[in-house]
């Protein structure tokens, strides 16, 4: 399951991750955020072990969004190291987004 990253756990959870880590931007007003919710989930389950995936609620965490340029939701960025290595925005299939993780394994 995807692990909730408030603006409180990012450093811990994200930038300290000794695992590549990818972080879901969303809102639970967001339409498309909702459609691509239950494919995270999937590659939370698909990935456990050797990535983490996190879910950044952009209404109750505004300070990430700030940090990270969030214009629109949902917004995937991918971490290794602590640095951004990629980014999806709208929603994408699993295959794509699996493709994309997996790269930084």
């Amino acid at each position: 399951m995807a692990v909730e990253i408030t603006d409180q756990s990012f450093q811990e959870t994200v930038l300290n991750s000794d695992k590549p880590v990818l972080v879901d931007f969303w809102a639970a007003w967001c339409g498309p955020c909702r459609m691509l919710g239950p494919i995270i989930e999937e590659v939370a389950i698909d990935f456990e072990g050797k990535a983490l995936v996190g879910k950044v609620d952009v209404d109750n965490n505004q300070q990430i969004s700030v940090d990270y340029g969030i214009r629109n939701i949902p917004t995937v960025l991918i971490f290794k190291n602590g640095e951004v290595v990629d980014k999806i925005v709208g929603v994408a299939p699993k295959e794509v987004i699996a493709e994309k993780l997996n790269a930084y394994l």
